[in-house]
């Protein structure tokens, strides 16, 4: 993978984590009034809450992920013709076992 890349990559994970870490953090206060758990896994934070935040963190970042990937993909397809290396081109499908 070329270094350029590499650092586009780096780059857009770095924004797209803040952006979604903000966005879910001010989800959480409009719907559950009060703060997000400054750290689910302390003793102090109640379950349900420690588990909402985790289910919620992980969707929310594995979504944010999908689409900064795919936005990349679509970015540099519609830049150099080619997919990024390790990417299906469009209509890819995953392998069956």
């Amino acid at each position: 993978m070329a270094i350029g890349s590499k650092l586009v990559g780096i780059g857009t994970g770095i924004v797209v984590r803040r952006l979604t870490d903000k966005a879910l953090s001010g989800a959480w206060r409009r719907t559950r009034h009060q703060e997000p758990p400054a750290d689910p896994a302390a003793p102090g934070t109640p379950w349900a809450e420690a588990l909402s935040w985790a289910a919620a963190s992980g969707v929310a970042m594995a979504v944010a992920r999908l689409l900064a990937t795919r936005g990349t993909a679509t970015a540099k397809m519609k830049l150099t013709g080619t997919a990024p290396e390790g990417l299906e081109g469009p209509g890819g499908r995953r392998a069956r076992a």
